[in-house]
């Protein structure tokens, strides 16, 4: 094992939390900072599993069990993101607006919507791609 599989996901999670901070700062301004956390685009999450499984795949082949492993573990990321982390954070809303009187306490962005998560896969390949390539 190279120290390149202990590279990726970490330079993966810094250029999608890297990149999620600029699009918002373009987008809200100095509001950007309230947003770092979980939600946005690119989803974090997928881009780092989706970089280590296309590493995987590009250095040990795409029909390995550890790429079906790797598989495995993005579909239930994707999943995730895309149901569990959304439905709470719809719990979220509908506490701050009834319990808390419409004073936000809890965040209510923490899902991700498929554009979000499709970003984060195509980012995830691409730095997968690029890392395979480098070593």
């Amino acid at each position: 094992m190279t120290i390149l599989y202990i590279i990726t996901p970490f330079l993966a999670w810094l250029i999608a939390g890297t990149l999620k901070f600029i699009i918002n700062y373009i987008r809200f301004g100095k509001e950007a900072l309230s947003l770092v956390g979980n939600g946005g685009f690119p989803s974090t999450h997928t881009t780092v599993v989706a970089s280590e499984l296309m590493l995987i795949g590009f250095r040990e082949g795409f029909t390995t069990p550890l790429f079906g492993l790797g598989l495995t573990f993005l579909f239930i990321t994707i999943i995730d993101a895309k149901g569990i982390r959304r439905t709470v954070g719809k719990h979220a809303e509908t506490l701050n607006e009834h319990v808390f009187n419409g004073k936000k306490k809890l965040r209510e962005r923490q899902g991700h919507n498929r554009v979000e998560i499709m970003g984060g896969l195509g980012l995830g390949i691409l730095i997968g791609y690029i890392m395979s390539v480098l070593s």
